[in-house]
């Protein structure tokens, strides 16, 4: 299948080529940055999302993984939200081969939590999502997003090298860990090849911190019993 990857250079981003590849896909990747995958199957653009005139002329994708995305910069709005419609309407356009579309999103969207402007712009790239799966579920095209809590990527190096920072995080991260972008290309694996009937979700893959965060504060059973006494 022909892949289509934005983001590609990124941890996720370049896990997810590689996993494609080694399934004997052709991949396609979009980023500003120079290639992180060498591969005979594999096609790098440096490109700008956010300006249409840049995009590359790539031959009817299947499967569209809208993976590129900024924070806590001036363009997150203009990158993680305008720039994800954009591409993505340029490549679904008069595109008869397209299969499947999956967006990066992230927890901070269900949450609300993070910096401020990031939150918004992944809450409404989860709106578009859903317009565009309703837009495409007539011709059975399944349109869904990811949002990831912690990953281990470079990006979050300031917070995971700091010994403080890291502890603060796992005490409020129910299942003590974070995932690896290999992970986050399982799911994307799964949703993108596999998934044929689940359209407009959003899967909240965070390790539990959202759902599962305890704070209820109760006495031991066997303090009850002495209470009984």
């Amino acid at each position: 299948m022909r892949i289509l990857i934005t983001g590609a250079s990124g941890g996720i981003g370049a896990a997810v080529a590689n996993r494609f590849l080694g399934g004997g896909h052709e991949v396609f990747g979009l980023d500003l940055r120079p290639a992180a995958v060498s591969h005979p199957a594999y096609k790098h653009f440096q490109a700008d999302i956010c300006r249409e005139a840049d995009l590359p002329p790539v031959p009817s994708p299947e499967v569209l993984f809208i993976n590129a995305g900024v924070q806590y910069s001036a363009d997150d709005i203009e990158v993680n939200l305008k720039g994800a419609i954009r591409v993505t309407e340029h490549y679904i356009r008069a595109n008869d081969a397209l299969r499947s579309v999956l967006f990066t999103a992230s927890a901070s969207a269900v949450s609300g939590q993070e910096f401020p402007v990031y939150a918004a712009s992944k809450a409404g790239l989860l709106g578009y999502m859903r317009n565009l799966a309703i837009r495409l579920a007539p011709r059975q095209i399944p349109v869904n997003a990811i949002s990831p809590g912690g990953v281990h990527t470079p990006l979050n190096d300031p917070v995971v090298r700091d010994p403080r920072a890291w502890a603060q995080i796992m005490a409020v991260t129910p299942m003590k860990k974070w995932m690896e972008p290999e992970e986050v290309a399982d799911w994307v694996e799964f949703l993108t090849l596999k998934n044929r009937s689940m359209s407009g979700e959003n899967l909240l893959i965070d390790n539990g911190e959202h759902r599962l965060r305890a704070s209820f504060v109760w006495p031991e059973p066997t303090d009850l019993i002495r209470m009984k006494e």
